[in-house]
């Protein structure tokens, strides 16, 4: 299942892709495989209204986990899948993620029903999906936490 999803995110435009395993958007709680490759942008966001809380557990690969404060500096970065394979959020928070290696697949947990108006708030001080800024902004953030890392880990998937 994985290299199947890897190889539908790999053609999707946005480098991304999801295996919901909730049988409809009403469900709760949403749980679903996120396959993301390197490249991928998620535009920081929170989710404050509804609140909703989201578990990740990082099952092949590695990803920075990044949470802001509500100027757009760094709060925390975590690395998943090279040590913490995991990581709770709580509602309100910013967040996105940068995949490090070659492809990511996660499995996330999140309160349900989903709805597109209003699911995430996006932050006022990054770069929405699509916007001329996201390659910078993107390579910025991999830096910030690739920086006391070391190399990162094997480019094979």
């Amino acid at each position: 299942m994985f290299q199947a999803l890897i190889e539908r995110a790999s053609r999707s435009p946005r480098l991304r892709t999801n295996h919901n395993f909730h049988a409809g958007m009403e469900d709760n709680p949403h749980r679903f495989l996120n396959v993301m490759i390197r490249g991928t942008y998620v535009a920081p966001h929170r989710h404050r209204d509804p609140p909703k809380s989201e578990s990740f557990l990082v099952l092949e690969g590695e990803l920075a986990f990044f949470t802001f404060d509500d100027d757009g500096r760094i709060a925390t970065t975590h690395v998943l899948g090279r040590g913490a394979v995991g990581i709770d959020l709580q509602p309100g928070v910013w967040h996105t993620l940068a995949v490090l290696t070659p492809h990511a697949v996660c499995y996330e947990v999140k309160p349900g029903p989903y709805s597109v108006t209003n699911d995430k708030d996006f932050a006022p001080w990054a770069p929405r999906e699509g916007d001329p800024g996201v390659a910078a902004y993107l390579e910025w953030l991999i830096s910030e936490a690739v920086k006391d890392l070391g190399p990162l880990a094997s480019t094979s998937p």
